[in-house]
């Protein structure tokens, strides 16, 4: 049996997200703790007692959702199930972290402080108001990345996020944003509409941040993942630990390329996937790329015991 492991990106934190992990596990508690601790904060008591407002704010919303699917991650481990169950990790944008955290190559305590420096560096990068992000529904990633070429008119407008056969974001200046949703109905979308995000994430826009990471990954030790990451902006498994400092750079400004990373997956062989941490956007994603692929929720202490029962 070919599996991989997914870790959820932004959109999808809730306030409480991980405390039944906590409680039950002792192993998820002490996640929590030791990202409590590397943040010098109580990122947990924002996550289980806070308001929703400052959880989605990025550099919360960044590690809080890795810390989750750590948790998560414990748990399963103490059902018996280890990372190297899976023959991929993969995760969507922030996601991309924590499956380099659940493979061993960058400690938690690391990727933590990566994530808050990533959030802060993404939302300073472009003052507010000035970008805006996009789904456009029901176009294909060819169609949406004319939309977007189209409505730039000498400013930045991307496509961002590849999500799945009918769901493209578009990232850059918020008036060429603006333009695309008009355009995109033009082609043919079901639906365009802004989403509620506070930076333009994942365009050329985000090139200050980009150099942040750069400095921020060269200052930490990055080893070869226990099994190979399929990378956002490759849509291919690597392990080359220099590589992925390198591609996860490149990430900021690049495309999240989750269509042709899941589509690769599933050419590799893989028929289950485990989505590791808050929600289930992933699974979803997942069966509009490759129906045959079978998806298992890891995002309560039941899911757990079920996806350890099932890989055996």
């Amino acid at each position: 049996m070919t599996r991989a492991f997914v870790f959820p990106g932004q959109g999808a934190q809730t306030i409480g997200m991980g405390k039944a992990f906590a409680d039950a596990y002792p192993a998820a508690k002490a996640v929590f703790d030791e990202v409590d601790e590397a943040l010098g904060e109580s990122l947990s008591g924002l996550i289980w007692e806070g308001d929703i407002e400052t959880l989605t704010l990025t550099q919360n919303a960044q590690p809080a959702l890795m810390a989750t699917s750590m948790a998560a991650m414990a748990a399963l481990e103490a059902e018996g199930v280890s990372v190297t169950a899976a023959s991929y990790v993969a995760g969507h944008s922030l996601g991309e972290y924590s499956a380099l955290c659940a493979a061993g190559s960058i400690s938690l305590a690391d990727t933590a402080r990566l994530l808050r420096i990533r959030g802060e560096a993404m939302q300073k990068a472009v003052p507010v108001g000035v970008g805006a992000m996009a789904a456009l529904l029901g176009l294909d990633f060819a169609t949406a990345t004319e939309v977007a070429e189209e409505a730039a008119q000498g400013e930045v407008c991307q496509a961002a996020n590849d999500n799945d056969p009918s769901q493209v974001v578009v990232s850059g200046h918020k008036a060429a944003v603006e333009r695309a949703l008009v355009i995109a109905k033009d082609k043919g979308a079901k639906r365009a509409m802004l989403l509620p995000v506070s930076a333009p994430f994942h365009c050329a826009l985000m090139q200050p941040a980009a150099d942040r990471m750069a400095e921020a990954l060269a200052e930490v030790t990055i080893n070869a993942p226990a099994v190979p990451l399929i990378a956002n902006v490759r849509a291919e498994a690597v392990s080359d630990a220099a590589m992925i400092r390198d591609l996860l750079v490149e990430q900021v400004t690049g495309s999240v390329r989750w269509r042709e990373s899941m589509g690769y997956a599933a050419a590799q062989g893989v028929s289950e996937i485990y989505e590791i941490g808050a929600g289930k956007a992933l699974s979803g994603m997942i069966r509009r790329i490759a129906r045959e692929i079978e998806c298992v929720a890891v995002n309560d202490p039941d899911g757990a015991k079920a996806a350890a029962e099932k890989i055996g």
